[in-house]
């Protein structure tokens, strides 16, 4: 394997400090250093003397004397040169046995969050130290996924509300990434804040290496994560992603997974599968949700760790969204009610609801309308169908009689903007005049699971709860088919 450039790329003159100081037998100056905490480079050995910079921790200096307490030090990327505490640098070591020394220090500083930038100079000094056999083993796989993983660190700091990308600590830290080559991307998130992922070039390294399976893994997820889905790409970048995801995803072996990293990669393949089939169902060609229902049902619940529930809740919401895609789309004949699809306008699709040979109700959109999920009630007065219009999103279509004909009305998740979520029809009362309900959604920053029995007068909630075996009505009437094959139930 050649020696990894990435960390070079746009930090060249941290590569010129590291390189100096490889053959052990250089005299004692010049040596490398890293930057072990933010401090000021001064014009003299004194701490009154003039503010030449500002150090970011991890930054990679050539040390060319000493004098007291203080390293005279160069800065290749400022080119600029000055002062440092002997207490703010950390000498890297040279050698033979340099590199197991710096992937020493490398476990150590891994371990402690607020080091990132110290890590990153770190895994730097240790590509370069390396040989290219040690690089191709299992000591270079352990420095590209460090590295990974500091870059991941800062992204999600840089990414939390609050968090200010041009001051301080978290600045330099960009900073101090952006030198040894690492990239970023940014875009606003469904929450309405700024996102910023890691590009992930070291984690993909990490798959090229002899790396253990959890390693492969943690770096499949890293690089697959769905909040570093751009949500306004346009659906061909968005169904080219997935693909991707799809194919890094697959190069994991889950068989030689423990449980637990085996149920994370399980739900991030569901997640993807679910993705992809709405992605090809939009595109007019059939849509399967099989693969995305095989990798949910893989999952074991009793594996799942505390912090696998929220990514859990989401596969599940996304793999129920699309689970009717695939179960064909043809006229549905109710006896007294027939429901077919029928071409719209600039694209767009319509369900036709007729009465007697007679059109009774119309309404158009550019969703999925799964007429394999109809239902209509015994007394031949209701009918309930799944529409899902975006990616995660499924909404509940009622098809209502009243005493001036059919009208339709659209139950979504949740009274938000659309996000990730499910609305899906649970179950008629007897006697037509109530409907069980099921909703999950996440949206604007809220999560929420409820089971409701509503009124088809005005579809206000009557009783409601978070389970569905604490109201009698679902006990009673929800319907067979919702209670084996929805992930609703799990």
């Amino acid at each position: 394997m050649r020696r990894f450039a990435l960390i070079v790329v746009g930090a060249m003159a941290a590569a010129v400090v590291i390189t100096r100081a490889e053959a052990a037998e250089l005299p004692a100056f010049p040596r490398a250093g890293l930057v072990s905490q933010d401090s000021p480079l001064r014009g003299a050995p004194r701490d009154t003397a003039s503010l030449q910079a500002q150090m970011g921790r991890g930054e990679a200096l050539e040390i060319r004397a000493e004098r007291g307490d203080h390293w005279q030090v160069w800065d290749y990327r400022r080119e600029r040169g000055g002062w440092l505490r002997k207490s703010q640098m950390l000498l890297l070591p040279r050698g033979d046995g340099a590199a197991a020394e710096l992937l020493a220090q490398l476990r150590l500083a891994r371990q402690q969050f607020g080091t990132e930038g110290l890590g990153l100079g770190l895994a730097a000094a240790y590509v370069q130290a390396a040989t290219p056999a040690e690089l191709a083993g299992p000591g270079g796989a352990e420095a590209l996924e460090a590295m990974g993983q500091f870059a991941e660190r800062i992204a999600d700091r840089a990414s939390t509300p609050a968090a200010r990308p041009n001051e301080g600590q978290l600045a330099a830290q960009l900073d101090v990434a952006a030198r040894y080559g690492l990239k970023f991307e940014q875009f606003d998130s469904e929450e309405g804040r700024v996102q910023v992922c890691y590009e992930g070039e070291a984690f993909r390294r990490v798959l090229g290496t002899a790396s253990t399976p959890e390693q492969r893994v943690r770096a499949a997820l890293a690089l697959t994560r769905q909040d570093c889905v751009n949500p306004l790409a346009t659906p061909r970048e968005a169904e080219e992603r997935d693909q991707w995801r799809r194919q890094v995803l697959a190069q994991v072996d889950a068989t030689a997974l423990a449980p637990h990293w085996r149920n994370r990669l399980q739900m991030r393949r569901a997640a993807v599968a679910a993705s992809l089939a709405f992605a090809s169902a939009r595109r007019g060609a059939p849509g399967d949700a099989a693969p995305a229902l095989a990798e949910f049902a893989a999952i074991v619940p009793g594996e799942l760790t505390e912090d696998d529930q929220a990514a859990y809740a989401d596969a599940a919401m996304r793999v129920n969204a699309v689970r009717w895609l695939g179960m064909g789309s043809g006229a549905r004949d109710f006896g007294a009610v027939q429901l077919a699809l029928q071409p719209g306008a600039d694209g767009g699709r319509c369900v036709e609801l007729k009465e007697g040979g007679r059109l009774a109700a119309r309404r158009c959109g550019f969703g999925q309308m799964a007429l394999a999920s109809a239902s209509l009630n015994r007394e031949g007065r209701a009918l309930a169908l799944a529409v899902q219009p975006l990616d995660g999103w499924r909404e509940l279509w009622l098809f209502l009689k009243g005493r001036d004909g059919w009208r339709v009305e659209v139950m979504p998740p949740a009274p938000a903007r659309p996000g990730l979520g499910v609305a899906e029809f649970a179950g008629w009362v007897p006697g037509g005049a109530q409907m069980l309900l099921a909703r999950e959604f996440r949206a604007e920053g809220r999560y929420r699971r409820s089971f409701e029995v509503v009124s088809l007068d005005n579809l206000a909630t009557e009783r409601q709860a978070g389970e569905p075996a604490l109201l009698g009505a679902f006990q009673r009437w929800s319907d067979p088919a919702w209670r084996s094959a929805s992930p609703m139930r799990r």
